[in-house]
Order: C-alpha cells, then sequence, then structure tokens
C-alpha cells in the first residue's frame, strides 16, 4: 500500500494515523477540486445562476449509484452534524417521547440531541450494550426500548469506540415496531460497502471527506422516499416555494442554501472513480489486516483485552485499543507529536482511556511499526 502514499498531500515527516478524523484527499481528487473552484470565479452568476441545478443533479446522480439509492433520495451537506441537525430539529418530538441511542455516540451528536430534549421536552437514552457478540449487541440495546421510543439514533461505525454497529437488524426490528431510524455513518462511505434503499434506515447522514477522501466539506442526507415529508429545511431559502420545482421537494428545499462553494460536493465524483481506479476493494482488506495487527499488537503491550471479544466483524480500517487507566492522555499525545511526529487521537470515554488507530492505503507496516516503538518507550 505504501506506494500510494505518494498520491496524498499528506506531510511526509508525519505518522499519519488518524485519517478518521479529517481524512486526506489525494492529489488527483485535490486538483478536480480547485478546478471547480476556478471554474466558480470564472463566471460566478453563470456558475450559480444557470449551472448550479444541472451540477448537482450530476453530482447527486454518481453518488446514489456508489450509495445504492436513487439522486432524489439524496442532498449533499458539509458534513455529518449537519445532516443529523436537519433530521432531530424536524421530528416533532416531546413530553413522553424517547430518543434512544447508544453509550458510544459521537460528542457533537449527543450534544445535538441533548440541547433538543432540553427544548422540547423529551428524553435522550444513552444504553450500554454489550460487546460480547452482535446477537448480545442487539439484545442489550433492544430491551431498553419502550412504548414511548419515538426514535432509534445509531452510529453504524462508533467515532470513539471505532465499531461496526449490527445497525441492519435493530432498523428491522424498529420499522416492524413503528419507531423512526436515524443513522450516522460518518465513518462508512469508502471504508465498508453501503447500500442504502437495502439498509432500510429512514436517515442516514454520511461524511464523503473521510474515508471516500473527497474534499472537506462534503457530506450527504439520505431520507427513505416515505419519510421526505418529515423533513423541514434547516436554511430556508430560494428552495422552498421554489418558483420551478423539481420532482424531489426534498431536494429543493435542502440544497439550495445561497451562496456557498459547492466544489467539494462537485469533486464526489472523481474521488469516487479514484478508488475505483485504485483497486480500493483491495486497499481496504490491506488495510484492515494492518489495522487488526495494530490493535493486537497495541494489546500485547499494554497487557489489555480489546472491547469486543471477536475479532473479526468488529471493525475494519478504523480500531481503537484500550490503554492504561492512569495514562496521562495529553501528555502522551504530545509526546507521541512533538517527540515522535505520530499524528493519533488518544480517547478519554466512559472510564476508559483509548487509541484509536485508522489505517488508509497510504499506510503501511512501518507506520504502524513507528507507533509501536514509541509507545514501547513512552508506555
Amino acid at each position: 500500500m505504501y506506494n500510494l502514499r505518494k498520491l496524498f498531500l499528506l506531510d511526509p515527516s508525519i505518522t499519519f494515523l488518524n485519517h478518521g478524523s479529517f481524512g486526506a484527499t489525494p492529489k488527483p481528487v485535490f486538483d478536480e477540486y480547485q478546478r471547480w473552484q476556478m471554474e466558480l470565479e470564472r463566471q460566478p452568476v453563470e456558475f450559480m445562476g444557470r449551472r448550479f441545478t444541472g451540477l448537482m443533479a450530476e453530482a447527486r446522480s454518481a453518488l446514489g449509484a456508489y450509495l445504492g439509492t436513487h439522486a432524489d433520495n439524496l442532498v449533499y451537506t458539509q458534513n455529518v452534524t449537519i445532516s443529523m441537525n436537519i433530521v432531530a430539529r424536524s421530528l416533532e418530538l416531546g413530553a413522553g417521547d424517547e430518543v434512544l441511542t447508544s453509550n458510544h455516540e459521537y460528542g457533537a451528536m449527543d450534544r445535538t440531541w441533548r440541547f433538543l430534549s432540553k427544548e422540547c421536552g423529551f428524553k435522550y437514552i444513552n444504553q450500554p450494550v454489550s460487546l460480547a457478540s452482535k446477537e448480545a449487541f442487539v439484545h442489550s440495546f433492544w430491551s431498553a426500548v419502550t412504548p414511548r421510543t419515538r426514535v432509534i439514533f445509531l452510529s453504524h461505525i462508533t467515532s470513539p469506540t471505532a465499531l461496526i454497529f449490527p445497525v441492519e437488524e435493530i432498523i428491522k426490528r424498529a420499522r416492524a415496531a413503528g419507531i423512526l431510524t436515524v443513522i450516522d455513518g460518518a465513518h462508512v462511505p469508502g471504508q465498508i460497502p453501503l447500500h442504502l434503499d437495502s439498509l432500510g434506515a429512514d436517515f442516514y447522514g454520511g461524511n464523503l471527506h473521510k474515508w471516500l477522501c473527497a474534499p472537506k466539506g462534503a457530506g450527504f442526507l439520505y431520507a427513505r422516499p416515505e419519510m421526505q415529508h418529515l423533513l423541514k429545511p434547516l436554511v430556508v431559502s430560494w428552495g422552498y416555494e421554489s418558483e420551478t420545482p423539481s420532482a424531489s421537494t426534498f431536494v429543493d428545499q435542502q440544497e439550495w442554501w445561497g451562496t456557498r462553494d459547492i466544489a467539494a460536493f462537485l469533486s464526489v465524483p472523481a474521488a469516487i472513480q479514484f478508488q475505483q481506479k485504485n483497486h480500493w476493494d483491495k486497499v481496504r482488506e490491506a488495510s484492515h489486516i494492518l489495522a487488526q495487527d495494530a490493535q493486537q499488537r497495541i494489546c500485547e503491550l499494554t497487557g489489555l483485552a480489546p472491547l469486543h471479544t471477536q475479532a473479526e466483524g468488529w471493525f475494519a480500517q478504523l480500531t481503537a485499543a484500550p490503554l492504561p487507566v492512569d495514562t496521562d492522555l495529553a501528555a502522551l499525545k504530545a509526546c507521541l507529536y512533538d517527540e515522535h511526529r505520530i499524528e493519533i487521537p488518544l480517547i478519554a470515554w466512559n472510564n476508559m482511556k483509548l487509541i484509536r488507530v485508522s489505517i488508509q492505503g497510504y499506510n503501511s507496516k512501518r507506520d504502524v511499526d513507528h507507533l509501536l516503538r514509541a509507545l514501547t518507550v513512552l508506555l
């Protein structure tokens, strides 16, 4: 995989093991991004006034084909936080209602739901879940469903713990029970296969600037056709009461936010093509093997067991390993970066200390070896 490093813009002096936070864009995709920015600047009125709708439709069509859904079920957003805010702020929840989630959720989204629960009066519940097996996960999570559960919000791949949750079974059960499902797929596109229509979630948000390697500021929101009427525009602009309505009111109301740089959205097809050209299925497979090696070696070093009991099925290219509870995370992170030039996140989660390792196509065994040498000294 190391030969892919030359295709990325990353600083060669840094051992970059933190793709999961903001991603990294390959040179050909970044070139396409800048080309679109130049197109905008050459004739802004033509670009935004005459070409915008057609260009966005083409970009959504390419994304829809990649994600297994029709383009009219998608809108581009800058990131998952915006996508999830569109959904959470649209749903009419109040006193007596419950929103159920896990205790592994991303901090920004926990804050969003807690904010709205205070504003609207519903209850937001972070349910602890079992990681003994996927079946144990489903049982422990579903045990918290009550007659008051209106919404299930769940990460497909968690941010702090880097786990792939079995959302398919949760979605199936929720549909049968008449409970809305809102899935945070920030780390999914480009890391594991995703077919949105088959998955069946009511609402799904994903980032494209992470594992798909699109430019920063590229994300999406998917809404199942039967549920699109529930969504309100987060920003009310000309798409609301559109004078030239399209076939999708959802797209009309959510796509046009006024003047903004849409170059990242228009570069997503180039990111898809880049990964197809570079045989990304094989890249993902090799990255997973290296991630397995990294997790195993860190656990052997610390003597601590991983969060999950089974090696397979819980993670892909992103993995987390526990650190000793007395670890000074701030000091360790500073030493890793300042002394060893390693960029990697250290996370405090539920009274545990974790190190989260991202393995992307530009990483190699020498990156993991460098990390382990540094941890052996510092721990």
